[in-house]
């Protein structure tokens, strides 16, 4: 029968062990647990009898973050940390560059060049641009003498009306 809003979860609930099921071996403890016990006490066994071995085994087992140490896995797309020392790095070789990057550089060196002969004129659209840049100078000189022209007109009117 359901109490309340909630639902119980069978996830919610604890069973405890007797004692009497802890003497007599049937208590409902994870048996992985008591094997990693027994090895737990097996190295510290092996510490205290060798001082040497000891040492060895410290730099062999590193800490691992979270999940790590538990889960092994062998993940392709995994990027691993690479420490490169500075006696190791070679500075004569050059890296190679990836498909995107090189591109990237011939984009760049094309517009270069492209803009290079921009400048000089030679190329169709710089043709075209100087021929619609000289047709307008010349159509804004012919629209300036064409001012002066009715400017010189306008005063000589002024002045025959004065006279």
């Amino acid at each position: 029968m359901g109490r309340g809003k909630f639902k119980s979860k069978p996830t919610g609930r604890r069973q405890f062990s007797t004692p009497e099921d802890l003497l007599a071996g049937t208590s409902n403890r994870p048996r992985t647990f008591r094997q990693k016990e027994v090895e737990h006490e097996e190295e510290e066994s092996k510490e205290v009898s060798g001082d040497e071995s000891g040492e060895e085994s410290e730099e062999e087992t590193t800490k691992k973050k979270g999940t790590q140490g538990i889960i092994e896995i062998e993940n392709p797309n995994l990027v691993k940390p690479k420490s490169v020392k500075a006696r190791d790095v070679d500075v004569g070789k050059t890296t190679e560059l990836s498909r995107r990057e090189r591109e990237e550089l011939e984009k760049q060196r094309a517009h270069e060049r492209y803009m290079r002969l921009q400048e000089q004129g030679k190329t169709e659209q710089a043709r075209k641009d100087l021929e619609r840049l000289a047709l307008i100078r010349q159509q804004r000189a012919e629209a300036a003498k064409k001012r002066e022209e009715e400017k010189a007109a306008k005063e000589q009117k002024k002045a025959e009306a004065r006279k």
